[in-house]
């Protein structure tokens, strides 16, 4: 990353001693990879990671995310909650609402949610959010825990591979208008912070923002498990994020991202 986009980026921060948190990457595998390297070798809780691309970008199960230089920003925030596994089961739900935030301050612009870690626009998908934690044997208590999130930013359809051009998206096609990567970059550092001081205390009200902007809730879905697909129908989600899903057999159950792959019936959605 230049120097010029740190400082343009440090510009849209509040003054305060940045540099301590903020680590800077021209290239990165992954900025969550390099979260789990600097977790070993001890960096704090708070600890960001910025890369200008990222070659081997990731999503939920494996599923690759592309990160080129100049199109997108690319950001993951290390935590050390000092808290048992099951007391972050709405991280991922956090990290979707906090990121639609970073994107509505930097750039007047609504992302929804897709369950439980797409963001989206226009029914395409606009970034992605990867999570992940590393629990102590010990103590049983969460040792680190990480939040990545990619935003498409400049990309036209041309820029995306031809079998994603339907299901990718960009704040360039969505707003017709090109964001400034520094100040995206700027907001969501700032919105990520926020989550980490708020995720904990602030859970019933993260989980209603999240109801708010999920567009998979009141859809038919389709469950998907390996081979095997059952359609249903998303009635809520649980205070940990879990979504209900009502069955033609009239059945309910809880689903967690885990488990399945939730899609909706027609299209991306």
């Amino acid at each position: 990353m230049t120097e010029a986009m740190k400082d343009a980026i440090l510009a849209h921060l509040p003054q305060r001693d940045w540099q301590e948190k903020i680590h800077w990457f021209d290239t990165l595998d992954s900025t969550n990879n390099e979260a789990k390297r600097m977790a070993a070798a001890g960096a704090p809780d708070g600890t960001l990671i910025l890369s200008a691309q990222q070659t081997v970008g990731r999503g939920r199960m494996g599923r690759s995310f592309q990160s080129p230089a100049g199109m997108g920003v690319y950001v993951s925030l290390l935590m050390r909650p000092m808290a048992k596994p099951e007391q972050l089961m709405h991280l991922t739900c956090a990290a979707g609402l906090y990121s639609c935030r970073g994107v509505w301050d930097a750039a007047g612009f609504q992302p929804k949610i897709k369950w439980i870690n797409d963001l989206i626009a226009g029914k395409r998908k606009l970034g992605g959010i990867l999570t992940e934690m590393s629990v102590s044997t010990a103590t049983g208590l969460v040792e680190y825990a990480i939040v990545g999130v990619g935003i498409n930013c400049r990309q036209t359809p041309q820029d995306f591979p031809p079998e994603l051009r339907d299901k990718a998206t960009s704040l360039l096609q969505a707003t017709g208008e090109e964001v400034s990567l520094p100040r995206l970059a700027a907001a969501m550092v700032l919105s990520l912070t926020r989550m980490n001081g708020e995720l904990l205390t602030r859970k019933k009200a993260i989980m209603e923002g999240y109801k708010g902007l999920c567009i998979t809730l009141h859809q038919p879905v389709q469950l998907l498990r390996g081979e095997e697909c059952t359609p249903g129908y998303a009635l809520d989600l649980d205070e940990d994020g879990g979504l209900i899903v009502s069955f033609p057999d009239g059945s309910l159950r809880t689903v967690n991202s885990g488990e399945v792959s939730v899609r909706g019936m027609y299209g991306y959605l």
